[in-house]
C-alpha cells in the first residue's frame, strides 16, 4: 500500500480540498494547508493525494530543509489573516455598477417597484458570502463532527456558492467570485 511521503513545502492535490501545500509531518499524518479549506491533517495511509509540485526547499529562494518558501509562506498568512481576523476582505463592486439602480418590478401593475442601490444590494450579497465562509470555518473546526460530515457539509456550502454565481456580475475582481462546483480548484 502507497503512503504519503512529499517533504514539506511540496504542492499536492486532494480531491476534496484542492490544491494544498505540505506544512508538517509525523510518523502518521501529513498536514496539509488548503488556502480554500484550511489546514488539514491527513491520514499517511491515504492514497488520494497527488503530487502537484515538488518542493523546492534547499534551492535559492525556497527555504532551507524541511521549510516552504517566503512566497507559499506568505500566502498561508494572508489567507489566515483574512479567515480569522476582524477585519473583512475588500471586495469591490464592478464599476459599471457605481451608482446604479436595481428596480424590482411587480408583475401587476398596481403595485410600485421598488428600487434599491446596486451598492447597497452589493453590501448584502458580500455579507452573505462572509457569513458562509465564517460557517464554513466552523465546520472546519468543530471537534464534534466526523470527517465525512465535515465533507457533507463543505459540499452543501460548495452547491450554496454555485447557486450565488449570477451575482459574479457585480464584483470587480474575477478572483472574488461566488465559485461552485465546477469552478473549484
Amino acid at each position: 500500500m502507497e503512503t504519503i511521503d512529499f517533504a514539506i513545502g511540496t504542492k499536492v492535490e486532494h480531491p476534496q480540498f484542492g490544491v494544498g501545500v505540505v506544512t508538517k509531518k509525523s510518523l502518521t499524518t501529513t498536514r496539509v494547508f488548503f488556502l480554500h479549506k484550511g489546514d488539514k491533517e491527513i491520514a499517511n495511509s491515504f492514497t488520494g493525494i497527488k503530487l502537484v509540485e515538488e518542493s523546492h526547499a534547499g534551492e535559492p529562494g525556497g527555504g532551507g530543509p524541511g521549510q516552504i518558501s517566503l512566497a507559499e509562506l506568505e500566502k498561508v498568512f494572508t489567507s489566515v489573516l483574512m479567515r480569522y481576523a476582524d477585519f473583512p476582505e475588500m471586495v469591490e463592486l464592478g464599476d459599471r455598477w457605481k451608482k446604479g439602480l436595481m428596480i424590482l418590478k411587480p408583475g401587476s401593475d398596481q403595485l410600485k417597484p421598488k428600487e434599491i442601490p446596486i451598492d447597497t444590494f452589493f453590501k448584502k450579497i458580500v455579507l452573505i458570502r462572509e457569513r458562509l465562509r465564517v460557517m464554513e470555518q466552523r465546520i472546519n473546526n468543530n471537534s464534534k463532527l466526523d470527517e465525512e460530515e465535515k465533507i457533507n457539509l463543505q459540499q452543501y456550502i460548495t452547491r450554496i456558492y454555485g447557486s450565488l454565481t449570477t451575482f459574479n456580475v457585480l464584483f470587480k475582481h474575477k478572483s472574488q467570485y461566488f465559485v461552485g462546483e465546477r469552478g473549484t480548484e
